[in-house]
C-alpha cells in the first residue's frame, strides 16, 4: 500500500534528523512508532505527508512511486487525497461549530456538494461518538472531544490511510481513554494507521506493528507481541523499561 526508502531529513547542515528511514506499510494496518523525544517520530510523519520536504527518499504509494523532494505540488495534492492527518492540538477551527470544522474541508479542498459534505460529516461524527454536539464551537468541548472531532475530520475524507502525531499528548490523563477508544474501533473496521505515540497499551494491544526510532534510525521493527515480548536491542529494552516505570510511578 505505502513504501518508503532511504528517507532523510535535516534542518541545518549540523543536524541530521532521519537518516536513512525504511518503512512499509500493508492495508489495514495498525502501525505504532515509538522512540524518546527528538528521535525523528514526528519529523518523519510529517515528510510522509509532506508538511515538511524530505531531502531524499522513495514513496512508493498505491503502485506509483515518487522522490520525496522532487515530487510535484499535483502529484502531493493526490496523495494527501487519499490520506489524513490528526494532529497533537486538534488544529480546529475556533470560530466553527463541529460540523462546520468536519464538512469545511470536503466543500473547499475536495468540490463535495454541502449536502454530500454534511451526510459525510454526520457519519464520521457518530463513529466517534460526537454526533450529539454538532452545534458546538469547540471552546465548548473537552480535549477528547476535541481530539474526537479532529479524528471524525479525517474520517469524513474517506483516506486509505490516517496518519496519528500523538493525538493524546496534549490531552489530561482522564481524557486519553476516549480518544484511545475510538481508534482502537477503527482499528477493529480495519482503518490503517501509522501512530506516533507513548500509549504503550496502545502499541501493545492494539497495534500490530512496532517501529521503536532514536536518534533519527530505526532501531528496532517487529510485530508487537514480539517487540513487548522478546525485544532484541538493549536500547528498546532500556526504552520499554524506562516507559513502563513512569506508568507505574
Amino acid at each position: 500500500m505505502l513504501e518508503i526508502k532511504n528517507v532523510h531529513k535535516s534542518f541545518d547542515a549540523h543536524t541530521e534528523i532521519l537518516k536513512g528511514i525504511d518503512l512499509k506499510i500493508n492495508k489495514g494496518d495498525v502501525i505504532a512508532i515509538l522512540g524518546p523525544s527528538g528521535s525523528g517520530k514526528t519529523t518523519l510523519l510529517r515528510c510522509i505527508n509532506y508538511l515538511e520536504r524530505a531531502d531524499s527518499g522513495t514513496m512508493i504509494f498505491d503502485g506509483e512511486e515518487y522522490d520525496m523532494h522532487a515530487i510535484s505540488k499535483s502529484s502531493i495534492t493526490r496523495i494527501r487525497k487519499k490520506t489524513a492527518f490528526v494532529f497533537q492540538n486538534y488544529n480546529l477551527f475556533l470560530n466553527k461549530t463541529v460540523l462546520q470544522n468536519v464538512t469545511l474541508g470536503l466543500t473547499s479542498g475536495r468540490k463535495m456538494s454541502r449536502s454530500d459534505a454534511k451526510d459525510a460529516a454526520m457519519d464520521a461524527l457518530k463513529r466517534v461518538g460526537m454526533a450529539d454536539r454538532i452545534d458546538a464551537f469547540p471552546h465548548q468541548l473537552s480535549g477528547g472531544q476535541q481530539q474526537r472531532v479532529a479524528i471524525a475530520r479525517g474520517l469524513a475524507a474517506n483516506p486509505e490511510i490516517i496518519y496519528f502525531d500523538e493525538p493524546t499528548s496534549a490531552l489530561d490523563p482522564e481524557l486519553i481513554g476516549e480518544v484511545l477508544n475510538v481508534m482502537r474501533h477503527l482499528a477493529e473496521e480495519g482503518m490503517t494507521m501509522l501512530v506516533v505515540t507513548h500509549e504503550m497499551g496502545f502499541a501493545r494491544n492494539v497495534s500490530n506493528y512496532v517501529l521503536f526510532m532514536d536518534d533519527g534510525k530505526v532501531i528496532e521493527q517487529a510485530p508487537s507481541k514480539e517487540f513487548f515480548s522478546n525485544p532484541r536491542e538493549e536500547r528498546t529494552r532500556s526504552f520499554i523499561s524506562s516507559i513502563l516505570k513512569k506508568g507505574e510511578s
